[in-house]
C-alpha cells in the first residue's frame, strides 16, 4: 500500500495529515497547535513494540540486563524473517481498541532500524525480511487515520559503537541522528510525533547538550509533528510521557506530576506495557500479560491526571500480534467508554 500524501518541493508532506482532519482550519493557521489540540483529545494510544531481542525471547534490554554479547545479538539480522507481520492487522486493533494514534519504534538501543535508512546496512530491508515497517505503518495509518508515533533511542548504539560512543565520535554521532531524523521526516508522509529516550546517556555523553538542535529540526522539517523527551529536559517539549504511574509527592496541577517545578505544564502521556517487566516480546512471561480489568484501571488513573494512556503490546517473534494481547485489546476497547 502506497503513501496517499504528496510532498512539497522540501520533501514534506503537503496538505492536511488525516489524523488531523478534525482540526484542518486550526492546522492551516498553526499546524503545531492542530498537533497538540488532537493530542489532548486522543486520549489513547496503541505502542507496538518489535525488533531484533524478540527473536530469543528475552527483554529488550538482553545487552545491558544480560551482558548479551553483542556480535551474536547483531547476527539475530540473518534471522529476522517478520513473515507474519501484518500492518493492516495492527492498525484495525489500534482502532477496535479505540486508539487514536500508533506508536512504534524506529531505532532502538541496538541501533536496528525498523525502516529503509541509507545511513548503515543494519536495518531491517538489508535482514531476510527485506521490508521497510515504519513504511508500511505510515502508509496504513494515513489511510486509515491514525497518528504514527516514532520511537527513536539516543546515546546509544551497539551496533555501531559496541563499547559505546566515544568522545571522539561525539559530533559523528549527532551527525548521525541528524541525518536519520532527516529522513523519517521526509521519506514517511506525515509523523504525528517522535519520541526520545536515553535521555541520563545524553547527559553523560555531552554534559553541555542540549536536544533543541533536533527538536528545531523535527518543527522545522514537519511544523506538526510533537516531540517528547520522556519527563521532560528543556521544557520546550510538545509532551511529557512517564512509565506506569506519575512520581509521589508532587504537584500535579501544576507540574504535571512529573517534571521539575521550573517545567511547565505540558500534556502527558502515560504508558502502560501489557508486559509485565518489559516492553518487547518475552517468552517467560508468556500467560502473565495484563488482563482488561487492569487496563480498563489504568485507563481511568490517565484520565483522573487528565492525561493519555499509551499500551505497549510486543509483537510475537514472526512479527505477528500476540494473541494474548489481542483478546485483552479486543475486550477493553468494546468496554471503554464511548469506544462503540
Amino acid at each position: 500500500m502506497a503513501l496517499t500524501v504528496n510532498y512539497n518541493e522540501e520533501g514534506v508532506p503537503d496538505g492536511v495529515p488525516t489524523y488531523l482532519f478534525d482540526q484542518a482550519e486550526l492546522y492551516h493557521e498553526n499546524s503545531l497547535e492542530a498537533g497538540r489540540v488532537w493530542f489532548a483529545k486522543a486520549h489513547l494510544g496503541l505502542s507496538v513494540f518489535f525488533g531484533l531481542h524478540g527473536l530469543i525471547g528475552r527483554h529488550e534490554d538482553v545487552i545491558e540486563r544480560e551482558e548479551y554479547p553483542i556480535a551474536e545479538y547483531a547476527a539475530l539480522e540473518k534471522q529476522l524473517t517478520a513473515k507474519n507481520f501484518d500492518p493492516i492487522d495492527i492498525v484495525e486493533l489500534a482502532i477496535a481498541a479505540g486508539a487514536r494514534y500508533l506508536a512504534f519504534p524506529a531505532v532502538y538501543d541496538d541501533g536496528f532500524s525498523l525502516y529503509h535508512t541509507a545511513l548503515t546496512d543494519f536495518n531491517s530491508v538489508h535482514s531476510p525480511a527485506h521490508r521497510d515497517f515504519v513504511a508500511e505503518l505510515a502508509s496504513v495509518c494515513e489511510y486509515h487515520g491514525l497518528g504514527l508515533s516514532l520511537e527513536y533511542s539516543l546515546g546509544v548504539n551497539h551496533h555501531k559503537w559496541p563499547e559505546g560512543i566515544p568522545a571522539t565520535a561525539q559530533q559523528e554521532y549527532l551527525d548521525f541522528v541528524h541525518e536519520q531524523l532527516h529522513e523519517l521526516l521526509t521519506k514517511y508522509g506525515p509523523i504525528a510525533a517522535i519520541s526520545f529516550n536515553g535521555l541520563r546517556r545524553m547527559k553523560r555523553l555531552f554534559p553541555r547538550w542540549s536536544p533543541q538542535d533536533f527538536y528545531d529540526q523535527v518543527h522545522g522539517t514537519q511544523p506538526a509533528t510533537l516531540v517528547a523527551f520522556r519527563q521532560g529536559h528543556t521544557g520546550t517539549e510538545d509532551f511529557y510521557t512517564v512509565a506506569e504511574t506519575l512520581p509521589s509527592g508532587q504537584d500535579d496541577a501544576v507540574t504535571r506530576g512529573h517534571v521539575a517545578a521550573n517545567r511547565p505544564r505540558k500534556p502527558l502521556e502515560i504508558r502502560q506495557s501489557l508486559t509485565p517487566g518489559g516492553r518487547g516480546f518475552n517468552a517467560g512471561e508468556a500467560g502473565h500479560h495484563l488482563r482488561v480489568e487492569k487496563l480498563l484501571e489504568k485507563m481511568r488513573y490517565a484520565y483522573q491526571h487528565d492525561a493519555n494512556l499509551l499500551v505497549n503490546t510486543a509483537l510475537m517473534p514472526d512479527g505477528s500480534l500476540d494473541l494474548e494481547d489481542i483478546n485483552t485489546l479486543l475486550d477493553f476497547g468494546k468496554k471503554l467508554p464511548g469506544n462503540h
